[in-house]
């Protein structure tokens, strides 16, 4: 019954912004990690950003800089603010949540966005 829905994806030039939003359902996550993933066509699905309860982030090398993930818990939202955008980073992005602390792994997955950059 829980659900990671997503939303904010789209098609956007190489230096825009894109603010993606990953709303969860029929549970709370604000005591858990939960992270943004993206899977560029012919590729294996990559980490991109994490956040912990206690909002600790960390970024992939290449997003570091240009990417923010953050999270309010008041809605069970976490968001991915996505700046600096380049054609590299075309992408299905997922959202992903984890259902136990200490972390093991991402229980639940989004169902992705599409994310496009043109040069």
């Amino acid at each position: 019954q829980v659900q990671l829905v997503e939303s904010g994806g789209g098609l956007v030039q190489a230096g825009g912004s894109l603010r993606l939003s990953c709303a969860a359902s029929g549970r709370t996550f604000s005591s858990y990690p939960m992270g943004w993933f993206r899977q560029a066509p012919g590729k294996e699905r990559d980490v991109v950003a994490r956040i912990s309860g206690g909002g600790n982030t960390n970024y992939a090398d290449s997003v570091k800089g240009r990417f923010t993930i953050s999270r309010d818990n008041a809605k069970n939202t976490v968001y991915l603010q996505m700046n600096s955008l380049k054609p590299e980073d075309t992408a299905v992005y997922y959202c992903a949540a984890a259902a136990r602390i200490p972390f093991i792994t991402y229980d639940y997955w989004g169902q992705g966005t599409q994310v496009t950059v043109s040069s």
